[in-house]
């Protein structure tokens, strides 16, 4: 299943596919006793994409054969003993996806000639998403960081590994000592590709990075005045062996620090908006302001959600399953502001209490 959501990713999932383009959501638990109704909740959406497959005229035959077929291999590939709180598959001719959300979605079967992304952005933006290059003088691991974990990236050459002999086994065998890794030439050449590789992923991907590693190996890094730049070190040897678990306790006071830092600063800026007449309220009025591109800044609380339909002039609260309602009109909020350009930012539920959990500061 997939997590991480890149740019490059996102953009392709966009382009048009022949018709019908399948997108199936439902929404996941990670604990028992929710999670014992995920299985049947998950049948039933399929089995409710294949009967709108059946049913829709402008399907042919051979093209309904080959997207069932990409549905029963997407839902041999869900693991619900791993799931998050949403999950989503993709499927059309010769193709399938399934991606597991840290964020909610609601229960939907979509056929069109391209996939529903807004909750995968939605999800990705929640995630507050970062990266952790954990570097030794003989490996260096990619993490992927999200707002509870890291999980190993191992794409885009990483993680990286090399094995060297000792430097002088007689001079450790007669006075216990090795010289440092860190001061040998190959080393260099190691965490310098190292570096070179990780400055063309965040030109690709683009997040907040944080490394970890020895002193030594951190100034090393420091002296080829690349990504340290831009990164929050951590002095923490053996991260590039360890666990996820090891990692995401080494860097998590980091994480937590910038969390409280970011709130601060957003509310900051809300509070300026509302002196200035910049500000917008509610999920009715910061729609309005989405969709007219006005919005510079977006807010919203982590867990706010609320679902509504169009009267044509305003969004009025409605009930799930109600004709016409719109459950996830707060994702399609995010993905209509990163659209115009805006600056996301999801913070603590409460925060927004004064805004009904959701808020804006316009350009104009």
């Amino acid at each position: 299943m997939e997590h991480a959501l890149s740019p490059a990713t996102l953009s392709e999932l966009r382009r048009p596919r022949l018709y019908p383009a399948v997108s199936v959501l439902t929404p996941t638990h990670r604990r028992e006793p929710d999670n014992a109704q995920d299985p049947v909740r998950l049948r039933n959406v399929v089995a409710e994409a294949r009967k709108q497959l059946e049913s829709d005229p402008s399907v042919t035959r051979e093209r309904r054969i080959d997207v069932v077929d990409q549905l029963d291999r997407a839902l041999a590939e869900v693991d619900l003993a791993h799931t998050e709180d949403g999950l989503v598959i993709f499927a059309a001719p010769g193709e399938h996806q399934v991606w597991s959300l840290a964020r909610t979605v609601p229960e939907r079967v979509v056929l069109s000639d391209t996939f529903l992304t807004r909750n995968l952005v939605s999800a990705q933006v929640a995630e507050r998403p970062f990266w952790v290059l954990s570097v030794s003088s003989d490996r260096v691991t990619l993490w992927n960081g999200g707002v509870d974990r890291v999980t190993e990236d191992r794409t885009r050459g990483f993680p990286m590994e090399r094995s060297f002999e000792n430097f002088d086994a007689e001079r450790r065998e007669q006075i216990g000592d090795t010289p440092s890794a860190y001061r040998d030439e190959d080393t260099k050449h190691f965490l310098r590709a190292a570096d070179t590789a990780m400055t063309k992923l965040l030109r690709d991907d683009p997040r907040p990075l944080i490394i970890t590693g020895e002193p030594a190996a951190l100034s090393l890094l420091d002296e080829f005045a690349g990504i340290t730049r831009q990164a929050v070190q951590v002095p923490h040897g053996g991260l590039a062996h360890g666990t996820p678990e090891a990692v995401w306790q080494a860097v998590r006071p980091v994480v937590d620090a910038e969390a409280r830092k970011d709130a601060d600063s957003v509310a900051r800026e809300l509070d300026t908006a509302r002196g200035r007449k910049e500000f917008a309220a509610g999920v009715d009025e910061v729609w309005q302001s989405a969709r007219e591109g006005r919005i510079r800044l977006l807010a919203v609380e982590e867990n706010y959600r609320v679902t509504v339909r169009d009267d044509g002039d305003h969004l009025v609260p409605a009930e799930s399953g109600d004709l016409d309602a719109r459950e996830d009109i707060v994702d399609e909020i995010v993905e209509q502001c990163l659209e115009t350009g805006a600056d996301v930012r999801f913070v603590p539920d409460g925060s927004l209490d004064d805004a009904n959990g959701i808020a804006g500061v316009l350009r104009y």
